[in-house]
């Protein structure tokens, strides 16, 4: 049963994603920047927010596994055995990613997806129909944010809305890994 005030910052944010806005929000790992993942105007806007350029990826995120067939092109069988396994944050980057925002795209056209595990983004997610973009909430080269407190003010100004949950909580979770998985069903270690 999702809570009042998760359905009340759940209304919140669609109005702003769904006008290509972007938001400050609370992860299963980390505080991270949000938008719309098929608007490349809008990934843009995090690209400036974070002072990054756009040669360094940023993560998808999605509600469901069974969401991954609209985002990516063919998905090595691996991946279901990694995802029905693994019980830690995990990010995959799969070969070749589809009906996503160009610059998410890596200069392979591969794609870095997540699937949620926090009970607001993967509401989130849901109601909005369309997968996320989350990247950390720091500006480039700085420490990732495990609690509101840590999370730079030239970011905080410069979104255009701030979850209103989870400002106290502490996360002991660190960034998620990062595996790669390859169209021959190799895979290498990104981030352990």
């Amino acid at each position: 049963m999702i809570s009042k005030e998760i359905r009340q910052e759940v209304s919140s944010c669609l109005e702003i994603l769904n006008s290509g806005g972007t938001i400050l929000y609370p992860t299963e790992t980390i505080w991270g920047i949000g938008c719309d993942a098929t608007r490349a105007d809008s990934v843009d806007r995090i690209y400036k927010i974070k002072q990054r350029t756009g040669s360094k990826n940023m993560i998808v995120l999605l509600d469901s596994p069974n969401k991954l067939s609209l985002y990516v092109e063919d998905i090595p069988l691996i991946a279901w055995d990694i995802l029905k396994n693994i019980d830690t944050p995990l990010t995959i980057i799969y070969p070749k990613g589809k009906n996503l925002a160009e610059n998410l795209f890596g200069g392979d056209g591969s794609i870095a997806i997540r699937i949620a595990n926090h009970e607001f983004c993967r509401e989130l997610i849901r109601e909005f129909g369309k997968p996320l973009v989350s990247t950390s909430a720091n500006l480039s080269g700085g420490a990732n944010p495990h609690t509101f407190s840590e999370i730079n003010s030239g970011i905080i100004k410069h979104v255009d809305y701030i979850v209103g949950l989870y400002h106290d909580a502490i996360s002991t979770a660190k960034a998620s890994r990062i595996i790669k998985l390859y169209e021959n069903g190799e895979f290498s270690v990104i981030r352990p």
